[in-house]
Formats: structure tokens, sequence, C-alpha cells
């Protein structure tokens, strides 16, 4: 099989970073090549070099596409020759029909006039390449995550891709939503379409990819190639990492004490949908020095009810009692619930969780104002001390606290935000996917993050989609379906058989 492309030697620099080092990249045509590596070694970087987001003459090196040096000074240039990039964030407008965004920059017109029977006779053919049934005339912003991917790769069929780039397809997609979306590349692999896919999904890294190159601290590691028998996980996370992971999981001395937080017949209503019952007589507890979690499909209620208890973020005619250390708690608003000692820690800390463009010192202090101010004026130099102090606790990677949290790696972003409830000083913790889009060892590192504070007495309430992670790092699983609790299993009796029974079961009654 032919090589499509030869990154050699491709060196990226930054004021102050050296982001890639003689970087090189080999992707076979009709292959689908995975690129692996930890939050800030160089993956992103890598293809926005490829794709001419950073143009020729910025970087060093050689592309070799197709046979011929390629020299591309921006993003039109590498679209022109069948390079496409979806990143992690997708560049579609919500308020656009699913036409007017596949067409966008390249509509379908004569003389300036955009012929629209052709525009939508296109897209119905390019909707059912992806597995889309919906029309072209509907509003982009009406459809899910996981379709709203899939107009993105109609969208780059539609400009004649020979290589595809997909940055974290799947990070923020449902199991179901996942699935279909590896489907297709397969689809498109057997119709000739080279892919290459940034993942830390490594279960879907070993189901689809053919190759992976791993990439570390800015420098290509390996490349493996799965059909020769080589690609398993342990091998794709000790060259992540530069070490054995034989533990996922960090190990911890698992003393519950007196319950901190106990939920008593908790009821929410959809906030719109008023008939719609979205918790129903939920009761749970945890303890001092617990780790709790919580499983359940998507849909299933687990964020509504987090975002509920936490000040009554979300939902409408919650009724219910929540008791803190065995008396009642006012936990009715997002003050009176961080007040009572709650901090909640998002599923999604670029839209709710940060504000992007302020610094890490600034972000840190939010949930605590009052602790660093004097007569309403905030002390800078206290604040700093303060973002020092958690920078060092939590091994943020940065060169200062006065970095923009929009430049950190998905996994310091998340030591971001838990360093801003931390300042909270809370009794309970509620961490929503508190590891999602991170890799393997950063994920590590928040693992012993939240083993740490259980270890100080916190309670913690764990939401997660990853099965494995309940099962390696909580000493209950409660068990969610439809907006109840339909199970609870101590740690020693817990598997993802019976996790999955109790709801399948559930769904049957």
């Amino acid at each position: 099989m032919t090589a499509l492309l030869e990154m050699r030697a491709i060196t990226k620099t930054f004021p102050g970073v050296k982001a890639l080092d003689r970087v090189n990249l080999v992707v076979r045509s009709g292959e689908i090549h995975a690129i692996c590596g930890e939050n800030g070694a160089g993956k992103s970087t890598l293809m926005k070099v490829l794709s001419g987001v950073y143009p020729a003459g910025s970087y060093e090196g050689e592309i070799v596409y197709d046979g011929a040096t390629a020299e591309f000074g921006s993003i039109r240039d590498s679209e022109g020759r069948g390079i496409i990039i979806i990143h992690q964030e997708l560049a579609l407008v919500p308020l656009l029909s699913i036409a007017e965004n596949i067409f966008l920059g390249n509509e379908r017109a004569t003389r300036g006039v955009i012929d629209w029977q052709d525009t939508f006779r296109q897209t119905e053919a390019l909707l059912r390449k992806v597995g889309l049934r919906e029309a072209p005339g509907t509003i982009v912003g009406t459809l899910g995550v996981g379709k709203q991917q899939l107009v993105e790769i109609a969208k780059a069929l539609s400009k004649d891709v020979r290589l595809l780039i997909l940055d974290e397809p799947t990070a923020a997609l449902s199991e179901g939503d996942s699935e279909a979306l590896l489907d297709l590349l397969l689809e498109l692999k057997g119709q000739g379409v080279t892919s290459i896919i940034i993942s830390h999904k490594l279960n879907e890294v070993r189901r689809i990819a053919d190759t992976v190159t791993v990439i570390r601290d800015g420098a290509s590691i390996s490349t493996i190639d799965a059909r020769a028998g080589d690609l398993t996980e342990d091998r794709i996370v000790r060259d992540m990492v530069g070490r054995d992971m034989a533990h996922r999981y960090p190990a911890r001395d698992r003393r519950a004490g007196e319950t901190v937080i106990e939920v008593r017949d908790w009821n929410v209503w959809h906030p719109e949908q008023r008939d719609r019952q979205v918790i129903r007589d939920l009761h749970l507890s945890v303890r001092a020095g617990e780790v709790v979690g919580i499983a359940g499909l998507m849909g299933s209620g687990r964020t509504e009810f987090a975002m509920s208890l936490f000040g009554r973020s979300y939902g409408r005619a919650i009724s219910g009692e929540v008791r803190l250390h065995g008396q009642p708690a006012d936990t009715s608003t997002v003050p009176k619930a961080i007040a009572a000692g709650l901090a909640y820690v998002t599923e999604d800390r670029k839209t709710l969780g940060l504000i992007l463009e302020e610094t890490i010192r600034r972000n840190m202090t939010l949930a605590n104002l009052d602790a660093i101010s004097r007569n309403w004026v905030v002390s800078e130099g206290h604040e700093t001390r303060v973002a020092e102090e958690y920078r060092r606790a939590l091994q943020i990677r940065t060169p200062s606290v006065m970095q923009k949290v929009v430049n950190l790696s998905g996994g310091n972003q998340q030591k971001v935000v838990l360093a801003k409830w931390l300042f909270s000083e809370p009794d309970v913790l509620i961490l929503d996917e508190p590891t999602r889009g991170i890799d393997v060892g950063a994920k590590y590192e928040i693992y012993s993050i939240i083993n740490d504070l259980s270890q100080a007495g916190k309670a913690v309430i764990m939401i997660s989609s990853e099965m494995p992670e309940l099962l390696g790092m909580c000493d209950r699983i409660y068990v969610m379906n439809e907006g109840r609790l339909v199970g609870e299993l101590a740690a020693a009796e817990a598997d993802q058989e019976r996790i999955m029974s109790l709801i399948v079961r559930d769904r049957k009654q």
C-alpha cells in the first residue's frame, strides 16, 4: 500500500515552547490512521500544520502529499487538494440549515445566484451517504451533537475529500452515536477515503485503526501496525506516558465515616416540557471519605439530578429534602449551595466551568471571591498566591498563572476547574464526567486528586459514562434509568454486566 502522506521532521515552535520536535508521520492510502498522545503532546498542532492553519514557512520540515512536496498557505489550499479537517469544536452555523452549512463557502451557484434545487438535491445524496435522514432544510441547531458530526462529514464529502482528519470526533457523543460514527468511517474506508483520527478512547482506536502513531512531548515515539497484531491498549499507554500503567486507578485506603449528605424524595420536572418529570423519588446518601458513583445511559437523568441539587441550576417544581451532617440544608440557589458546602464540577468545562479568555488566576478564585477580598475589593496579590498554591498542588502544567485558560490542554483545564471548587472548601463534591476528553496520563492525575479528597474526608459523587472508571474508583455505585434509581451496588459486587442488567431489567418493567 503506497503512502498518501508523509510528514518529515516537522518542528513547530511558539514563543518559549517547542510544540513539535522533528515529528514524522506516514499515512498509507486507504487506511484509518490513529494519532494518540497525552493532552498537550502536539497532536492537534501537527494536524494544523498539515491543514494549513499554520502555513508553510511557520514550521520546519517537509510535507509530501500524493507523491509531491506540499506547501499549504491556508486551509483553502489544503482543501483544494482534498484534505479536510473536522475540529473537536464543530464549525457549523447553528441558525443555518443543513444544506446551507454543507455548502457554505462552496455554494452551488450560477452567475452569483444560488441554485437551491441543486443544493438540496446534492445535500440529500450526501446525507444518505452518512446515514442521516433529516431534511436538507433542517436547522443545524436543532440537531444533537452526533448528527452534527455527521453533517460535518457530509460537508467534507461535498469537497471531494481524499484525506479526512477528525480531532476527538467521539468526545462528546453517546455510546450509540460513537458506534455509528465509527461504522461510517469504516464505510468511507471501503470507498477509498483515507482517515486520520485523533482519539483518547483506546477501545475505539483498537476497533478501527490500521496504524497508530504515538506522540509524546512533541515527538513521534512509535508507529504500531494493527495488522501485525502489535496493537494493545497497554502498548499504546506505555508509549503515551513513557511508563507502564498496570494499575489505571490509584490505590486508596477506603474508610467511610459519618453520613455527610443525604438526599430524600427528590423530584424534578423538565424546565420546558411541563408534563415531563425528569427525576422521580430519588434517594441517596454519601459518607465522609466515600466516592459514590452514578451510572446510567445517556438521558438517564444523572446530570439533571446533579444540576438540580446544586442550586436548582436545572428544572422546575423541584421538591425533596437535602440534609448535610444530619441537618436540613438550603441549596435552593447556587450561592446557598456553595455556602452549605456543595461544589459541582460540570461535564462541560469549556462552556459552564471556565471563562476561557480569562487567566488561570481569575478562574481559580471565582467560586470564593470573599476569601481574597477586603471591603469588596479583590487583593490581586492574595489571588496570585492562592492560584500558585493550587497550581503546584495539582501539578498544572503552565509557565504562569497569568496564562489564559484557553491555551491549556484539556487535562490542565480540568485541574483548573477542580482548583476553583476546592478553593470554596466544600464538604461535598459532585464530579460530572470528570475525565471526559482527557488522556490516560491526565486521567490518572485526576483520579489521584479524587482519592486525596476522599482521604481528606470529603464526600464525592462521581458521574461517569465510562463503567470501568466507576468500577475502578467508587466505593458504591447507584444505577439510574429514566430519572429513577434502579439499583445500588457495593464495589465488591459491581461489574459492567450487573450494572447493565439493572438498566435493562428496569426498562422491561
